[in-house]
């Protein structure tokens, strides 16, 4: 006979529900679960909360820490058991079948108080994993409480409605009413908000929001790493985040692929440990391909979160330069739309002279339709794609941006449509060629990324780039090394992180 030792947890088998709500393995819960207080596995009345629960996995791993944790407390199995399960864990499924899942995981059963659940100590089927059907409240057209779009959520009774159930209260402390010491999970990532295409909103900061307001003792929560320093609508969440002195660890992971196999999030993951009691520096770890990166930090030492620790002393080095008292890039990048031209504009047979999308190349648009409200239409222009890097989710590979095949020199009367923006406007071809250069050294694509997590790159992600004043010549990396005093394992880490000029996998998005 042929013997096998392999048997695999079910819960690390599972195909997840879409890339917005994904499954969570349980090697990642318990690395997650380790930030916590060892004390707190032997506290009889410690109560968890896990107000997003898909697979029950977070849940099943705090009951298994319990039960070893308890064993001197409460010595009878089954009456150590029915304590867990009836007085610490509770759960908050996202839909009525993780409801069932989560249980099943949990209990044993899919139903709380059947003949073969764990516990004996339920009298109702649903036992501490809630789960109630729910509607949108629509307001407009969207939900007042998720932003969800009514034209694609309001739906028939039959079909689930993802009004999920925590955040759709303004008072989640009556769903259980009682008191977390720890609140944990996994929360959806976005919805769609009924835009152009496949348009979605982040509504995983409304889980934490929520959350906070239960005032914890501890919370903790997996989620994109977008709000660094993007994210529709996340800017006073960002802002919240970063002075929340509370965040005693950030874990962070460049490439999604590391904590969720599979599973392609641009601008990566992160997890966090807020905890109440805390007042200080933050502990962050930021992992690539399994090396750690750690620093201990203020998270609001600028407008963003510098994912990695290494990047610090040398945007501190650039910007202490001070070049051109101190202005950047990001006070002459135009903003998006920078002649008034969508995307989706129609190309003119005659008219002036524009850039649309990369396979469309230069036609014309109607003079009408043109603005020119920066006055740069007739200077020459230096022009990307809004989405250089579209394609590239992964940000612990070299990323490019910017290079020959995806920019344009834009002549004096020329315009663009909203495919791209307009990165500098000069009188002279001299100095847009030499502005070019200075953009295409990777000492400044680098400054450029930090500041991204997704693959559009607007005006505001040239903030650690400081503008020169007067371009003149051709700029190298090795004038800037120089001029800014780079060390040689600075370059060395720079030159790791972006990728070589006509390494042009990174192209733009014709949307």
């Amino acid at each position: 006979m042929i013997q096998t030792s392999y048997n695999p947890d079910v819960l690390s088998c599972l195909a997840n529900l879409s890339n917005d709500e994904v499954f969570t393995p349980p090697s990642l819960v318990n690395d997650i679960l380790d930030l916590l207080p060892i004390e707190i596995w032997s506290n009889p009345d410690t109560k968890f909360l896990d107000p997003v629960s898909k697979s029950g996995v977070f849940l099943r791993e705090i009951a298994k820490r319990l039960d070893k944790g308890l064993e001197n407390i409460i010595a009878d199995k089954k009456e150590r058991i029915n304590h867990i399960f009836k007085n610490q864990l509770y759960g908050i499924a996202i839909t009525e079948l993780t409801s069932l899942l989560s249980r099943r995981s949990v209990y044993g059963s899919k139903i709380a108080n059947g003949q073969y659940s764990f516990c004996d100590s339920f009298s109702d089927e649903q036992g501490n994993i809630r789960y109630e059907r729910l509607n949108h409240s629509w307001q407009g057209g969207k939900c007042i409480f998720c932003g969800a779009s009514q034209e694609v959520y309001d739906r028939e009774d039959e079909l689930e409605t993802y009004a999920y159930n925590f955040i759709h209260t303004n008072n989640p402390e009556t769903i259980f009413n009682m008191k977390f010491d720890v609140i944990i999970g996994n929360p959806p990532y976005q919805l769609n908000d009924g835009g152009n295409s496949k348009s979605a909103k982040p509504i995983y900061h409304k889980f934490i929001e929520q959350a906070k307001k239960l005032n914890p003792k501890f919370l903790t929560m997996i989620i994109p790493a977008r709000w660094y320093a993007g994210g529709k609508g996340l800017d006073n969440f960002r802002a919240e985040m970063l002075s929340d002195k509370r965040i005693r660890k950030l874990v962070d992971f460049e490439n999604s692929n590391e904590v969720f196999p599979g599973v392609d999030v641009a601008g990566g993951i992160c997890y966090f440990l807020w905890d109440r009691d805390y007042k200080g520096v933050c502990e962050m770890e930021n992992i690539v391909e399994g090396k750690k990166v750690k620093s201990e930090r203020y998270l609001d030492e600028f407008p963003i979160l510098v994912r990695n620790g290494k990047a610090i002393p040398i945007i501190h080095k650039v910007l202490s330069k001070n070049e051109n008292n101190g202005k950047r890039l990001s006070e002459i990048v135009s903003s998006r739309k920078p002649f008034g031209l969508p995307t989706n504009y129609s190309p003119k047979n005659v008219g002036i002279p524009c850039w649309f999308i990369q396979k469309i190349g230069l036609k014309f648009a109607n003079e009408k339709d043109v603005t020119d409200d920066n006055k740069i239409i007739n200077k020459w222009k230096f022009i990307a794609p809004k989405s250089p890097i579209a394609g590239q989710t992964d940000f612990a590979k070299p990323v490019g941006f910017y290079y020959d095949g995806n920019t344009k020199i834009a002549k004096p009367g020329e315009c663009c449509t909203e495919s791209y923006i307009v990165l500098g406007a000069f009188t002279s071809e001299k100095e847009v060629l030499a502005y070019k250069s200075y953009i295409f050294t990777k000492i400044v694509r680098f400054l450029l990324l930090q500041t991204v997590v997704s693959q559009d790159v607007t005006k505001n992600n040239f903030q650690f780039v400081p503008d020169l004043g007067k371009y003149e010549g051709e700029y190298t990396d090795k004038m800037l090394i120089e001029r800014w005093g780079i060390t040689e394992d600075e370059w060395s880490f720079i030159d790791s992180k972006i990728k070589n000029l006509g390494v042009n996998d990174n192209v733009e998005s014709d949307e």
